[in-house]
This record gives C-alpha cells, structure tokens and sequence, in this order.
C-alpha cells in the first residue's frame, strides 16, 4: 500500500511539472509568435487575398510537395527525408503530450491495436532516414565546403545556427530510438507499467548495448523520454530565433505568392495618381498617407508579404547561387538582401519594445543595411525568385529600394540617367532620334 501510494505520488508530481514545462514553452512560444506578427505588420497593406484555388493549389505543389527542391535532385532526397521524418514523427509527440499530462503510457497502443505496431515500426525507420539526411547535411556544411552555403553574409550566426539545429535534431532521434530500445527490453522483462506494445525495427539493435538491470533500464527510459519532449519544446522556442522558422511560415508564405506573371512590376498608386494629374487639370487625387513615399527607404515602406520572405528565407543560397550578377562577381546576393532585412526588422521591432512606436535610430535599411552598389547591380531576371524552394521574392524589395533612390532622391548611376533622359527626349532609351533609328538599316 506505501509502495502504491508513493508511486502514485510521484506521478502526481512528475505530471505537474511536465504541465508547467509544456504551459511555460507554448505560453513563450506565443509570446514570439506575436512580436513575429507585429514585426510583419509594420510593412504596407497588399492585398494577397485573391484567387485562393490558385493560391492554395501553389501552396500544395510548393510548400507540401516541395517541388523546387527538386531541382537539385541530392538535397531533395535528404531534404525529404527530414521534412517527411519530422511532420510523421511528430504525430508520436502527441501521444507523450498526453501520457505526460496523465500519467499513462503508450496510451494509443490499446485503441490502435495492430496499427500501433505499424506506426512505431514506421517513425523508427523515419527516424533513421532523418538521422543519414542530417549528418550528410553537417558534412555537406562543414567538410565539404559546399559554396553556396559561404558568402559575406552567411557569417558566425548563420552557420552555427544551422549547425545547432542538426546537432539538436541527432540529440532527438537517438533520444527517441533509445527510448523506444529501453521500453523494448523493460517490456520482455516484464516491468511494471511497461505494456507489450510497439515493433521497434531499428531500436531493436540497440538492445544489446543497455545493462540488463530493470532500474538502470527504466532510468535511461525515463530520461531519454524527459529529453525527447523537452528538446522539442526547447526546438519550438528556437525556431523563432532561427532561419528554421521556415518550417511554419513556409506555408502561409507560398499561399500568399505573388499571381502576376514574373517579371510583371507592379503600379504605384501614388505614381498613377501624379501622372493622372499633370494630364488632368480637374483630376483629384486620392490622399496620400502621413509619411507615404515613392518606393523603400526602410522595413515600414516593404509590404508586409516582403517582410515576411524574409522570415520565411531558408538561407539555403540557391537565389545567390543562380544570381548573374553575383557569378560574376558583382557585390549583390539575394540571400543577403533577405537577411538583411530580417535583421532591420528585427533592429526595428527590438527598438518598438525599448522605446515606443515612434523612435527612430537614425538607421534605414538603404544604406545602413543595403548598399547602392547591390540594388543596381541587379540585372531584375527574377532567376533568384524563381530558384526560392518557398516563393520568396528578392527582387520585389531591390525594385523598391531603387525606386525611391530614383523618385525620391534623384540618385542613380549615370547609365541610367543618361537612359532617363533619351526615354523623356526620344521616347526610347537609345539617344537616337525616333527618325533616325532605321538608318543602321539602310547603312548595313
């Protein structure tokens, strides 16, 4: 009877403090998740609402079938084995969420039956699978040398940031497979609490390496199950941190791509209401907004979709890695124009929560984070958008930041002025007047 009660008590307590961790690591993860939320609202309102067939259809191909990763058929096969590793394994959290809040174990083993054996025999062989796709990764990153992953911007966060998650999801697998290997051998033992459940295909050759003693075997159970749950709660809070939010916000950003044939730019309001009114004396134009500007000089000019590619970027390098202008050797990365305006928003959302809404730090994210020489050295091909594994458009925010350089500041490379001005004489950009552009012809 004193055994049963301190048993029982200790379960009770094990059960409170797995309900604070589990509390405590969603209520900080939602704290994240609204400051993530405000920081994407700060860009401009655009309307992305339209078409939702289409939209969800792109989502579908894109984010779920991970159809650009395709492109490079190596990363493709390990990186499908990691993303299809992670969401059905996944599906095992719940089942410890709910042992852990009640004090049970392997609770769908009774309602699934035969199923649970299929289940776990499939999350151990996924769990495998995840386990060969992430140390090729690390040697990819960290032996090979692969280029793409190098640049100016991929500097000591970057690459530990990959890094730490790779580390972490080795730490979850072998916790999990361990776990799975000491519940195996508790159950032919015959331990208490430890029902007959589960075929364990892959954690099954790990038996022989555990003590044969029961203490010892439900100690290193108890303990890769504790580590198991909590790295994933630590996983979660990271993300928000880290290039792997991806992982959520892949989805809603290819939901919400942009529809309009690529390389299509889009109309300025504010534009189309100054050219209405030079031609129409009588027209009147819309109000502009208090603060409202031609293009981008900082986070707040970028629509909100802009700032969320740049939650959203994986900082895997295809973009700089298709770039013309980079190969090259011109200063523009895509993957860094992303990246840095990640890091003003971030600047800018860190700022909001010390000092207020309205505070300026006398930074924008032209010229403090962005150079002139990347946003002209742009060739606007939209190779960089095309290659995004999860629709992200660099050149959306270039074409911004130039635009108010040009419409705003008067400032462009001389090329390019010298283009103004045949297009406002000649009505073309070639210096030759519109009589005189068959000549060639009749010369040659």
């Amino acid at each position: 009877m004193f055994i049963l009660v301190v048993l029982t008590y200790n379960h009770m307590v094990l059960q409170i403090l797995f309900l604070i961790i589990a509390a405590a690591a969603i209520a900080l993860f939602s704290w994240n998740v609204r400051k993530i939320i405000r920081n994407i609202n700060l860009g401009r309102p655009v309307d992305r609402s339209d078409r939702p067939s289409e939209r969800l259809a792109i989502m579908l191909k894109v984010a779920f079938g991970q159809s650009k990763m395709a492109k490079r058929p190596v990363a493709f096969v390990l990186h499908l084995f990691v993303y299809i590793g992670f969401i059905i394994i996944n599906l095992e959290v719940l089942e410890i969420i709910i042992d852990g809040l009640f004090g049970t174990h392997r609770i769908f083993a009774e309602p699934l039956g035969g199923l649970y054996n299929v289940l776990i025999a499939s999350f151990e062989v996924l769990a495998a699978f995840v386990l060969i796709g992430v140390i090729v990764f690390f040697a990819r990153r960290n032996i090979v040398h692969l280029k793409r992953f190098s640049g100016t911007e991929m500097g000591k966060w970057p690459r530990s940031d990959a890094n730490i998650i790779l580390i972490v999801e080795v730490l979850l697998m072998s916790a999990f497979l361990t776990m799975n290997a000491a519940d195996y051998k508790l159950q032919q033992l015959g331990a208490l609490h430890y029902i007959s459940a589960g075929s364990f295909p892959i954690s099954s050759f790990l038996v022989p390496l555990l003590p044969d003693s029961e203490t010892a075997l439900i100690a290193i159970e108890r303990a890769c199950w504790w580590l198991h749950i909590i790295g994933i709660f630590v996983f979660l809070n990271y993300l928000p941190y880290s290039k792997h939010l991806h992982i959520i916000l892949a989805f809603p950003n290819t939901y919400y791509s942009n529809l309009e044939p690529m390389g299509e730019f889009s109309n300025m309001s504010s534009f189309i209401n100054e050219v209405k009114s030079m031609l129409d004396p009588g027209y009147t134009p819309e109000p502009v907004p208090e603060g409202g500007r031609f293009g981008a000089k900082d986070i707040g000019d970028l629509s909100w979709k802009s700032l969320m590619d740049a939650y959203t970027c994986t900082e895997c390098g295809r973009c700089t890695s298709v770039c013309p202008a980079n190969i090259t050797g011109k200063l523009l990365s895509p993957r860094k124009i992303i990246m840095d305006t990640r890091d003003r928003m971030e600047e800018v959302g860190k700022n909001i929560d010390k000092h207020g809404q309205d505070h300026q730090d006398g930074k924008s994210l032209l010229d403090s984070y962005i150079s002139r020489e990347e946003i002209w050295a742009c060739t606007t091909c939209n190779a960089c958008t095309d290659a995004c594994p999860v629709n992200i458009d660099p050149l959306s925010i270039i074409v911004e930041l130039r635009r108010y350089a040009v419409m705003e500041e008067s400032q462009a490379p001389a090329s390019i002025n010298a283009m103004f001005g045949n297009v406002e004489n000649n009505g073309a950009p070639w210096k030759y007047a519109a009589v005189d552009r068959m000549n060639w012809a009749e010369e040659n």
